[in-house]
């Protein structure tokens, strides 16, 4: 790959000159919601857990089989529960195996249950909902998680689609996004598309998506990862991460990679979270994250595999880089 190809490519501005395991300079207290903790904490004290509810597939890396490892390669204990399993993702055209009955996934969620798990459960993780039914099943995880651990938070990436394939899910998917699912989160992870989608607008400026993350702020959750933020006036080749919080706004700006990723929208959704609840610091989070998943996508782009090179970058999850800098927005 020659010199000065965007996967190789980094940001000058490095987060504070830091080294891997180091944070940024605290900015935000404790946020909202979250537990304080220390910004180094990884994850050692016994029974914390994050409950997974996503999809799966044999080959490859999306949903469950996306977020799973990288947590697991923080330290966080994972409870996976699956929603279909797949034999690949479905952007091949061609698949295998069963989607999941609702009644199916709520008796795996209820034997977790019965084995004393939920009370440790410190996130509920969701993705992709492919019906009514499995949301359904997976608010009531979350109620039920929350009776057990009132400090427990409820992290939904709410995939409906993005700019350029548009809205790709069932047409009853942004409903039940919109009047029950966003309302019940503490944390949503949309991309700039699903932003807008939710909130009825058309994000496209740093102002206009902030605008945006209110009015998804005033539905419930108090966090919100704006997952790809595409302004008219960022510099070239470019594309930012927004977090937005009680205490403020942070955006951090990456290199824009020529490719399109399955499953990387639920690694970051995943990072993020874990980072979020491990820190309480949603600027150290947001670093992080950026970090590992711009690394993740520059291996994935140079090793020319079609899915995410997860195992073999590793390294850069476990040990972020810290290389691009947030900036807190006024």
């Amino acid at each position: 790959m020659p010199r000065g190809h965007p996967a190789t490519r980094r940001s000058s501005s490095r987060v504070g000159a830091l080294s891997p395991g180091h944070a940024l300079p605290h900015t935000s207290g404790a946020v909202h919601g979250l537990p304080t903790l220390p910004r180094t904490a990884r994850w050692l004290n016994a029974g914390v857990s994050i409950l997974s509810i996503q999809s799966s597939v044999a080959y490859g890396h999306v949903g469950n089989s996306a977020a799973v490892f990288p947590l697991q390669r923080l330290g966080v204990e994972v409870w996976p529960v699956h929603t279909v399993h797949f034999s690949n993702h479905t952007g091949y055209g061609e698949w295998r195996g069963p989607l999941l009955p609702a009644d199916d996934v709520r008796a795996v969620i209820r034997g977790v249950e019965e084995r004393g798990a939920f009370p440790g459960v410190e996130a509920v993780l969701s993705g992709y909902q492919g019906g009514e039914d499995i949301g359904d099943v997976i608010l009531d995880a979350v109620a039920k998680v929350k009776a057990a651990n009132p400090a427990a938070i409820y992290a939904c990436d709410p995939v409906m689609g993005n700019a350029k394939s548009g809205c790709f899910v069932h047409p009853a998917i942004p409903v039940l996004l919109r009047e029950r699912v966003v309302p019940a989160a503490d944390l949503i992870t949309p991309n700039q598309f699903e932003l807008g989608f939710l909130t009825g607008t058309d994000p496209h400026t740093v102002e206009e998506t902030l605008a945006s993350v209110e009015l998804a702020r005033a539905m419930g959750p108090s966090i919100v990862l704006v997952t790809s933020v595409e302004r008219p006036d960022a510099p070239a080749d470019t594309i930012e991460m927004m977090a937005v919080t009680d205490d403020g706004a942070w955006i951090v700006q990456t290199p824009r990679l020529p490719m399109k990723a399955n499953g990387s929208g639920d690694v970051t959704a995943a990072l993020f979270t874990a980072h979020l609840l491990a820190t309480g610091d949603p600027a150290v989070a947001l670093a992080r994250t950026a970090s590992s998943v711009f690394d993740l996508l520059a291996n994935t782009l140079e090793s020319g595999e079609r899915e995410l090179q997860l195992v073999q970058s590793q390294a850069t999850i476990a040990e972020p880089q810290m290389q691009f800098e947030v900036t807190r927005l006024p």
